[in-house]
């Protein structure tokens, strides 16, 4: 890392209502023998950069989160707080717990990451290139260039166009930002947003991509539910006994 002292606090977002996967809580779904949340929340644990994580969830899974944490031991995790409406007001909520939680000034020279709790197969390898990226020039996010072809689309279903998919790339988490410029971003944007680091490019400041993996998928469905089962399970044989 360009700067061996560099460390990072982390909001792991986990308030959504996950309505695509048929009634089921996908955070708390058994996925290779932990709740899949527990696997996004245990790459944070193990990542030597990560000093603090805050867990944001919906208040229907609050107390459930506290209990996951205890029992995993993820002695990481400085607060569990409620989330908003959308995910940005989640994220602001986070940030705040985190600045209440750390005792000190957050500002220069600190770092956050901020990951979707529905990405399981997130690694500690993948954050510590993001907090690297990210010095670069304060903001970066892990990035797939797109593999297919990309088509623009009317309101009556015809194709406008064909866009140039080698401009394109599929952005995913975590991002990691330098603490006082995404606070500045969430005081200074509110129309809504996919994804934090469209905040800062509101604001005409640079984001890095650094290259991401496509097993580092966010659950949506419960096809994803399957697949990322798959990947852990391989990801377990692969890894030195």
């Amino acid at each position: 890392m360009p700067q061996s002292a560099a460390s990072l606090s982390a909001v792991i977002a986990a308030a959504g209502s996950g309505t695509r996967m048929g009634g089921l809580d996908k955070l708390f779904t058994p996925l290779a023998g932990r709740p899949l949340l527990a696997h996004a929340l245990a790459a944070f644990e193990e990542c030597p950069a990560v000093e603090c994580v805050v867990l944001v969830l919906s208040p229907s899974s609050l107390e459930r989160g506290r209990e996951m944490v205890e029992v995993y031991g993820f002695h990481k995790v400085s607060s569990v707080c409620l989330g908003g409406p959308r995910r940005q007001d989640s994220v602001c909520l986070g940030l705040e717990s985190l600045r209440q939680g750390s005792g000190q000034a957050l500002g220069h020279g600190q770092w956050v990451a901020i990951h979707d709790g529905a990405r399981p197969l997130v690694t500690p390898d993948l954050i510590l290139r993001g907090l690297e990226a990210a010095q670069e020039t304060g903001a970066a996010v892990p990035a797939l260039p797109l593999a297919d072809t990309v088509k623009e689309v009317g309101a009556e279903g015809l194709v406008l166009r064909t866009l140039d998919r080698g401009r394109l790339w599929v952005v995913q988490t975590p991002q990691i930002f330098r603490y006082d410029l995404l606070l500045r971003a969430y005081h200074e944007i509110i129309a809504d947003v996919t994804d934090d680091a469209a905040m800062l490019e509101a604001l005409g400041l640079p984001v890095k991509l650094f290259p991401s993996a496509a097993s580092n998928l966010k659950v949506t469905t419960p096809e994803d539910l399957r697949l990322a089962e798959a990947l852990l399970h391989l990801r377990v044989r692969a890894s030195p006994s």
